[in-house]
């Protein structure tokens, strides 16, 4: 096991020389961080297959277009992001002007997930340099081929006491979080969400969790089924199922669910063929252990598509679950995998009240044509972000924040929100020396407490 405290300490020391606040630095270790990303594409590639089965174009759809993108935006808005922000001056500090000045955290810690593990670890990772921070970087030890072409990729190109991975499980993970880090970022499970922010709380260390939860889509009377279908299969079975943000299950209206289940099978057939088993767009469960949980979640009297599975392949065919209800065990957790349970609702109220008896998720999808069902649902239900007639792909735009809310998660990142959720926005105020209201100071007087109501 290496000397953690070492590193950390050689990171603080690194931090405090001031280097990572030159916003010239900053941009040349993106533009490299770029640079070693694509020099070391076709491992990431080999990597991932290994670990998931999952195919090369898949890989740079669902990681590296939005990890390259992401840095490439910072690259381009880092230094307007990091410009002293000047806000109105109130009448007591006048003369005088005010300043929100972001400034880097310090020395933090970003630990990744397993499911993507190439975007989850490093897309905060760019965030956290982008706001003029070092990192140690501890990825997913599930992803074992995929963390160690991540850590040999940057350790070998970058100093330690700038950036710098360390691979482990739990006993690594545990001896990083007894150091004193400036700020903790952890994608995850809840559980997992819950031991990060308990050892935080020892050295007061501000945290962001991204976790996960039990993300509805909710299907209309009037919605484009063919579409609908297209938009849920891709969202649902990307990755296996194996996504954060996948829709978990749908709620659909009474009279639609029939001709739903219809175009989501021909849609799946579509897309994966006879036999999802021989497709390359289909990727496989992480281990064995994930594959007997999901299994158990199977229920062979409510499976109406799919449900083949062969544990030496690590494969579970992409399955729809019909007649489902609230207490059936698919339903008590995330499913993260190819099961998609289908539920019905009587109204749109109805579905409403049904998600928020329960944790509020990380995503939700609404699949409507109407205007009035669209803005009820996005301004009644609190979840992390969403979108309308469409699944996941709010994740894409760097414009919005990405993060969840309440057991879903806490914080967000993505463009400027990930500036943001690595800086600290310090107050300045800046007082001229010509003149200083003789109010404030004793002897204290009726006449100049009128005054001082006046001005407060």
């Amino acid at each position: 096991m290496c000397d953690y405290k070492k590193i950390v300490e050689s990171q603080k020391d690194f931090f405090n020389s001031n280097a990572t606040k030159d916003i010239k630095f900053r941009k040349e270790q993106l533009r490299k961080f770029l640079q070693v990303l694509k020099a070391n594409e076709e491992k990431m590639y080999d990597a991932i297959y290994a670990d998931f089965r999952k195919s090369s174009y898949e890989t740079y759809e669902t990681e590296l277009a939005i990890l390259y993108a992401e840095i490439k935006h910072s690259v381009k808005k880092v230094r307007s992001w990091s410009r002293p922000k000047r806000v109105a001056a109130n009448l007591a500090n006048l003369p005088g002007s005010s300043f929100i000045m972001p400034e880097p955290l310090g020395t933090s810690l970003v630990i990744g997930a397993w499911n993507y593990p190439f975007l989850l670890s490093m897309q905060p990772v760019v965030s956290a340099i982008a706001a003029g921070n070092t990192v140690i970087m501890k990825p997913s030890e599930l992803a074992m081929n995929t963390s160690n072409v991540m850590a040999k990729m940057i350790n070998d190109n970058f100093d330690s006491h700038f950036f710098h991975v360390i691979e482990g499980g739990v006993e690594e993970t545990t001896a990083l979080l007894m150091e004193p880090f400036d700020k903790i970022f952890y994608t995850g499970n809840p559980n997992v969400g819950k031991i990060i922010m308990r050892a935080a709380s020892e050295h007061l260390t501000p945290v962001t969790l991204e976790l996960g939860g039990k993300s509805p889509a909710i299907i209309t009377k009037g919605a484009n089924l063919k579409m609908t279908a297209t938009r849920i299969v891709w969202g649902k079975f990307l990755n296996g199922g194996q996504t954060c943000v996948a829709p978990d299950y749908l709620l659909v209206e009474k009279g639609m669910k029939e001709p739903l289940i219809d175009a989501i099978k021909k849609r799946i057939k579509k897309v994966h063929g006879d036999d999802p088993q021989q497709s390359e767009a289909f990727v496989r469960i992480i281990n064995p252990r994930h594959f007997k949980r999901l299994t158990a979640l199977l229920d062979e009297k409510k499976i109406i598509v799919g449900g083949e599975t062969d544990e030496k392949d690590l494969y579970i065919a992409p399955t729809l679950m019909d007649n489902v209800t609230w207490d059936d065990d698919v339903m008590q957790e995330e499913i993260f995998g190819p099961i998609l349970p289908v539920l019905e609702y009587e109204n749109i109220e109805d579905a409403i009240a049904q998600i928020k008896e329960r944790p509020k998720p990380l995503a939700l999808y609404l699949f409507t044509n109407s205007k009035s069902i669209e803005k009820k649902v996005f301004r009644e239900v609190s979840f992390g972000g969403g979108a309308l007639n469409d699944t996941i792909m709010h994740l894409a735009n760097p414009n919005l924040p990405f993060g969840g809310v309440g057991n879903s998660g806490m914080g967000n990142y993505h463009g400027k929100f990930g500036f943001d959720t690595f800086s600290h926005k310090k107050a300045i105020l800046k007082k001229a020396t010509w003149f200083e209201p003789w109010v404030k100071y004793p002897p204290f007087t009726e006449g100049k407490l009128k005054i001082l109501k006046k001005l407060l």
